[in-house]
């Protein structure tokens, strides 16, 4: 299901860096090529503790078919992953790989068919709108540093210590530095 739509008489840019032009494919049901492209990551690419940052490489791999309805894409992305442990707050850094297939179809009012569904705006192919959707629902909702993380020591999780002397949150591998820490006072 798409989330992005295109207002009334905007048109795609062709130098978009993911925008597709399919005249190649000639509109004849069969015709098939395949792209590789390094292109740098949108913006709010994220979830609540994990993120791809913007202009982070993305790597693709796009396959446009056409078919009787359109063009048939077939893409894999691989993007990679910041954000903030789940249990502990630590810094996490991963890479995800996802695949998506979205039929645009031969639209006639500059890419907008009424229809659920994307559409191509005269010859090229907007792949923004599908990939944002599929990275971002495959970013972790809790993005963890390791899959056994402790998380935060009994100590930090109390008002009265919450914090090791040098100002950071106390996890379990700074634990001896929580219980020199002075109580927390107002």
């Amino acid at each position: 299901m798409p989330s992005f739509r295109r207002t009334a008489g905007a048109r795609t840019d062709p130098r978009g860096l993911l925008v597709f032009d399919t005249r190649a494919l000639d509109r004849r049901p069969g015709s098939a090529r395949a792209e590789t492209r390094a292109v740098p990551a949108p913006a709010h690419l994220h979830t609540g503790m994990a993120w791809i940052p913007q202009g982070a490489e993305l790597d693709l791999e796009v396959r446009l078919e056409s078919v009787t309805e359109g063009v048939l894409v077939t893409a894999t992305a691989t993007a990679p992953v910041a954000g903030e442990c789940a249990r502990c707050l630590e810094p996490v850094s991963q890479t995800i790989k996802v695949r998506c297939q979205e039929l645009f179809g031969y639209g006639q009012n500059g890419g907008d068919t009424g229809e659920d569904g994307y559409s191509l705006d005269g010859d090229l192919l907007d792949l923004e709108p599908v990939l944002r959707d599929a990275l971002v629902l495959a970013l972790p909702l809790a993005p963890r540093c390791q899959e056994d993380c402790p998380g935060l020591c009994a100590p930090a999780t109390t008002m009265a210590r919450p914090w090791t002397p040098g100002g950071q949150l106390c996890v379990r591998s700074r634990c001896s530095q929580a219980r020199t820490a002075r109580p927390y006072r107002r």
